[in-house]
């Protein structure tokens, strides 16, 4: 790091000559000057400043490198494409929590930065068990299930949404338990893996499909989330059930008409194949609330209507208890990550109705219709069992197509800190 631009915050106003610029440079250094009430923002947008004129390696030196204020500059100054290094400020502890948030993030972005053709179902589900088991050590046991044996245990949906490609759909159930055999499960996570959505029959067009890599953003979140947690000393039983299948189009693939019944006795006549995460989550859903798990918590890249109800800077949140949604809101804010509640009541299981099954997937109209991302939730609602703590995080901030002023193009993992806060809460 002997090479490395050293970045300082600092709350005075800069020098007449650089007009109104927010990053300054002397022979020494970079200096960020904070205005306003947004600071976290500030920081974040002059690392993309930073990172944009070619700056690669920083040392963050001086006053005022909290916590947040890091994490926000590596957030802004990461980049698909690597190659950047960053030494943090602050005492050893400090420098640890950033060094456990760093890996686990590059972990996540790993996953949903790849290529779809290296990164099929399989592989996923296989690549998120080694890394929690490398974590966890013999604290974490795991199974896979793939192909037709989804069947077998009645995992309809899993199957269903992945039959159309020539990789085989699976199920990872994962089990981190500190605690010994007979202890309860604490938490139970789910995670959409779809890693490509053509949209199957219902197909993409381009710029649509381009992202879809991504599609399996909730479960590189999920998985990331709880490794973030194993490192900071988690010692509570979890569980994991990553949802990965490709929707592609086949003489083998799904159809609009089909009807699947799942495990929990519930028809679904699909009206829409590109509706197909809320699919593939109804099995995860099953299963973790098989699991005995009080709390269930479940990730996935949803809805479009959730990016065009919250924006791409936060992450939608869904549930029954208005208790576990603001607890969301306090863990997200004590991160700096940005929720926002959208509504989710009883009636919404009744928004997607078929006159040949028990429920549509989604609606027969462009988008899925008004309140999309509230539909899909109460969707997911028909397969959480009464009584169960249940949050649905529709991750409308996960990923970003193109660069912005706050982020590089790809994956942010916004949305993982909030996810390990409420794992430790």
């Amino acid at each position: 790091m002997s090479q490395s631009m050293k970045i300082v915050l600092t709350h005075e106003a800069p020098a007449a000559h650089w007009g109104k610029a927010d990053v300054t440079y002397n022979a020494e250094q970079a200096q960020i000057h904070l205005q306003g009430n947004d600071a976290l923002r500030q920081i974040q947008m002059a690392a993309r400043k930073l990172r944009n004129q070619g700056i690669n390696q920083v040392s963050l030196v001086g006053e005022g490198w909290d916590l947040n204020s890091q994490w926000a500059f590596a957030q802004g100054f990461v980049t698909a494409k690597g190659g950047h290094e960053i030494q943090w400020a602050g005492d050893e502890a400090l420098k640890g929590a950033l060094t456990s948030r760093a890996y686990s993030a590059s972990f996540a972005r790993s996953l949903i930065n790849e290529t779809p053709e290296n990164l099929p179902p399989l592989k996923l589900a296989q690549q998120a068990a080694n890394w929690l088991a490398e974590l966890g050590g013999d604290k974490v046991s795991y199974r896979i299930v793939e192909g037709e044996a989804l069947l077998q245990e009645q995992w309809i949906g899993i199957h269903a949404v992945g039959r159309g490609s020539e990789r085989p759909p699976a199920l990872l159930e994962l089990d981190f338990n500190p605690l010994g055999e007979d202890a309860p499960v604490s938490v139970a996570l789910v995670g959409k893996g779809i890693t490509f959505d053509s949209g199957g029959y219902s197909i993409k067009a381009s710029e649509g499909m381009l992202g879809m890599k991504a599609d399996m953003g909730g479960a590189a979140t999920v998985t990331a989330a709880l490794g973030l947690a194993i490192q900071n000393g988690l010692d509570k039983r979890v569980k994991l059930y990553l949802c990965c299948a490709e929707n592609l189009i086949s003489g083998r693939a799904y159809k609009l008409g089909d009807i699947l019944t799942y495990k929990n006795g519930t028809t679904v006549e699909v009206v829409n194949t590109d509706a197909e995460g809320r699919l593939v989550l109804a099995d995860g859903l099953q299963a973790a609330c098989a699991s005995g798990a009080t709390r269930v918590i479940d990730a996935a890249t949803l809805t479009g209507a959730a990016v065009m109800a919250v924006g791409r800077n936060y992450n939608a949140i869904f549930s029954p208890s208005q208790s576990l949604l603001a607890l969301t809101q306090q863990k997200a804010a004590l991160v700096a990550e940005n929720v926002w509640p959208l509504p989710l009541e009883p009636w919404h299981k009744e928004m997607c109705p078929s006159a040949y099954a028990d429920t549509a997937n989604s609606r027969p109209v462009k988008g899925g219709g008004a309140g999309g991302a509230s539909n899909a939730a109460g969707f997911l609602w028909r397969f959480v069992n009464e009584g169960v703590d249940w949050l649905h995080i529709d991750l409308a901030a996960a990923f970003e197509d193109n660069a912005s002023a706050l982020w590089a193009a790809g994956a942010t993992t916004h949305g993982m800190l909030t996810i390990a806060e409420l794992l430790a809460d």
